[in-house]
């Protein structure tokens, strides 16, 4: 998992290249084996709820989230990203701090289904359209870890 997160660190980070790229918009759906709006909202909202599952460890202060991928003492990476909106029990929208692209935003939304009264994660990220399929990998990653780490 921690290799990945590398390189999608190396391929989004604050690259000089990047500047003027425009990047695509992508929308993953993941079914939630939970019908409790509160623990999924936690999950994804909260410094412990989305270290157990997006990064090996995230801090949120005043709106401003700190992720760390890797071990402090060794090799790792970290970013920083700032709350956009946030409205509770639906999404939270965030942009990461070193961003080139000013229209994108990583959001993280939950969808109440009607048909099963469960609900969805459905995740909005950006890409350059060469690392779109990168970037479904990193999300496939990320959603194995959420079931291991939460059930969900």
């Amino acid at each position: 998992m921690i290799r990945i997160k590398f390189v999608y660190l190396q391929r989004y980070g604050n690259h000089p290249n990047l500047k003027d790229m425009k990047k695509q918009q992508i929308q993953i759906e993941h079914a939630l084996r939970s019908t409790s709006a509160n623990i999924i909202w936690k999950v994804i909202s909260t410094e412990g709820g989305l270290g157990r599952w997006i990064a090996d460890e995230v801090k949120e202060d005043h709106g401003k989230f700190s992720f760390t991928w890797g071990e402090e003492w060794g090799h790792h990476e970290k970013r920083t990203a700032t709350t956009l909106e946030k409205v509770k029990n639906s999404h939270i929208r965030m942009q990461w701090d070193d961003e080139t692209d000013p229209e994108a935003y990583l959001e993280l939304r939950m969808v109440r289904t009607e048909i099963t009264e469960g609900y969805l994660l459905q995740v909005t990220d950006y890409a350059l359209p060469e690392d779109v399929d990168s970037l479904y990998d990193i999300w496939d990653q990320n959603f194995e870890q959420l079931r291991a780490a939460t059930g969900l």
